[in-house]
């Protein structure tokens, strides 16, 4: 009796302290959350809400951003290209404006806002992913705008797909998860989160390795390898055979 009323009391102590502790934590969790929301806000309110509005429903100059989640603004706000530096056929890479501490927090400001595509995971972004599928998927996904060498490419009206070079992990990751601009959508239905790990493989690879075949001639593909053609190797030729036909006379 005595040994039952014991492990009773341990087990109420234990389970108190747990308990207090877990409290503790969450509403430590939640005042940090909600001291990040606030700071987003008024991050957003002060730079970006003349053309979105200042709850983030968009206007004649700019969509709505409930429900794009932390993914599209981080990604946006991340490489330069928000706020934008001018109205334009798309937005342009540059330097960001806000450190990464102000990026989160209008992340998470607009995350908190509706449900929608998270920051993706550090696990998916390591760039040790199955190279050769990633270089299989990247050809039939992305290559057609990208190019297969992820130099980039020209579209219609002025847009184009930009250069893969300089691109981080994770703004891969997240550019194909939310489409920015110009780009489709693939969803993890699309491309799974482990192929968007392996099409990043392939990336760096590509950034470690800019020409494996040998003299790049720009990765501009089938005319710049024909000009080359014509003008040194046939011009080569046409040069051996005058030499050779002065020789012999």
């Amino acid at each position: 009796m005595v040994s039952a009323a014991l492990l009773l009391i341990g087990l109420l102590a234990t389970g108190g302290a747990y308990a207090a502790f877990t409290t503790s934590a969450t509403a430590e969790t939640g005042d940090s959350a909600a001291k990040l929301i606030d700071e987003g806000q008024a991050l957003f309110q002060a730079n970006c809400a003349s053309c979105h509005g200042l709850a983030a429903e968009g206007t004649e100059n700019a969509p709505t951003l409930i429900g794009v989640g932390a993914a599209a603004v981080d990604f946006q706000v991340g490489t330069g290209r928000m706020p934008a530096a001018a109205s334009g056929p798309q937005a342009l890479e540059k330097p960001p404006q806000f450190t990464d501490e102000q990026v989160a927090a209008l992340a998470t400001y607009v995350a908190s806002l509706a449900p929608g595509p998270a920051i993706p995971d550090e696990r998916y972004l390591d760039g040790k992913g199955d190279l050769t599928a990633g270089a299989e998927l990247f050809r039939i996904n992305c290559a057609m705008c990208h190019n297969v060498a992820g130099a980039g490419g020209a579209l219609t009206e002025g847009k184009f797909a930009p250069p893969l070079g300089n691109v981080s992990g994770k703004h891969a990751y997240e550019a194909m998860l939310t489409g920015p601009q110009n780009m489709p959508v693939f969803n993890d239905f699309n491309i799974t989160p482990d192929d968007k790990r392996a099409i990043i493989t392939y990336i760096k690879f590509l950034q470690e390795n800019p020409s494996p075949g040998g003299l790049d001639l720009g990765n501009l593909g089938p005319v710049s390898e024909g000009l080359f053609v014509w003008i040194f190797a046939l011009g080569a030729i046409v040069g051996i055979t005058v030499w050779l036909t002065a020789k012999s006379n």
